[in-house]
């Protein structure tokens, strides 16, 4: 049973960074489609970022396209999305997200297997 735990949520103003980082345990890491997504108060949850596995291709939804990257480290099992020029509508509950083993990257949350808690990040103006 694949776990993952979020980390690195928080406060922070208009325009700067964060990084979050999720903790994978009980699969195979470096063959799993990872992704991020988020879901803000009263709105449906939405994708983020996916990247395939072996830290291939990546994917970005167009409200963070060049603000928002996705990284992994396979040897420790942690995916990351480094976040720059944060705006006040960044702000929602960020879920880390994983596939089975082997499948392709999608943006399609119901094509996720496995989910974090999430972790509350909050855009200050």
């Amino acid at each position: 049973q694949v776990q993952l735990v979020e980390s690195g949520g928080g406060l922070v103003q208009a325009g700067g960074s964060l990084r979050l980082s999720c903790a994978a345990s009980g699969g195979s890491f470096k063959n799993t489609c990872m992704g991020w997504f988020r879901q803000s108060p009263g709105k449906e949850r939405e994708f983020v970022a996916a990247q395939a596995w072996l830290g291939g291709d990546t994917y970005y939804a167009d409200s963070v396209k060049g603000r928002f990257t996705i990284s992994r480290d396979n040897a420790k099992q942690t995916l990351y999305l480094q976040m720059n020029s944060l705006k006040p509508e960044d702000t929602a509950v960020y879920y880390c997200a994983a596939r089975r083993a082997y499948l392709g990257p999608t943006t399609m949350e119901d094509n996720y297997d496995y989910w974090g808690r999430g972790t509350q990040v909050t855009v200050s103006s």
